[in-house]
């Protein structure tokens, strides 16, 4: 029975020392928690081996998401991909999985790859899904006010955004004019007071959407408080 377990106990060890060290030369620092992917089937066997043949897919057997202080790994025995928070680009898309249209989360790692999220790739996405979008929030928002601060123009895909106004296409408005940012049915819509003009844009367009509502929230409510 020992020796039936051992070559799996074995790369399990080996994967783990993989992932601790790349996390290291990232400067990751402590882990919070580790999520893996869910037992497969031969059917889901079959369909996961179908996702890794399309760009940036991690899941496989043994795969397993790697969370940590200052980012996290997303990694299979044969590759391992480095997130750091404060640099990553997070975009929000609904793709195919065995299952049918699923929600997923597109990031990009320290080197420029691609990597694809789906919410069933890895258990307890009730936990790893927000907490990966609050974490590049949380590291992000600081830098990006401070630029702001310094008369810094920040784009977000098809919007971008001032210390003093939004804008996307033809519309502008300014953060004194806005009262509500609503994320839904795959839209953003940047809402004034009154009846008057609202900015829309498709959710998927905007490249850290979480810290882009998170800005705008921030920046309208200083206005409100202003009036």
């Amino acid at each position: 029975m020992s020796g039936a377990a051992g070559p799996r106990g074995r790369d399990e060890e080996l994967l783990l020392a993989r992932v601790s060290a790349a996390a290291g030369r990232a400067h990751l620092g402590r882990r919070h928690a580790t999520y893996r992917a869910p037992p497969t089937g031969p059917g889901a066997r079959w369909a996961a081996a179908g996702r890794l043949l399309r760009a940036g897919a991690v899941t496989g057997a043994g795969a397993r998401l790697d969370v940590y202080e200052h980012g996290m790994t997303a990694a299979t025995g044969r590759r391992i991909h480095v997130i750091r928070f404060d640099v990553t680009v997070v975009r929000r898309r609904r793709v195919l999985s065995s299952r049918g249209i699923t929600r997923a989360l597109v990031l990009l790692d320290v080197d420029g790859g691609r990597i694809v999220l789906r919410r069933g790739d890895f258990g307890r996405p009730e936990e790893w899904w927000p907490e990966i979008r609050r974490a590049v929030t949380d590291a992000q928002v600081p830098r990006a006010l401070a630029a702001l601060s310094q008369g810094a123009r920040l784009v977000f895909g098809p919007v971008w955004i001032t210390r003093d106004e939004v804008g996307t296409g033809g519309t502008t408005l300014r953060w004194a004019q806005v009262r509500r940012i609503e994320v839904l049915n795959g839209l953003v819509t940047v809402r004034a007071a009154g009846r008057r003009q609202a900015l829309t844009t498709v959710a998927s367009g905007i490249p850290n959407l979480c810290v882009f509502r998170a800005l705008a929230e921030h920046l309208a409510g200083a206005e409100r408080d202003d009036d």
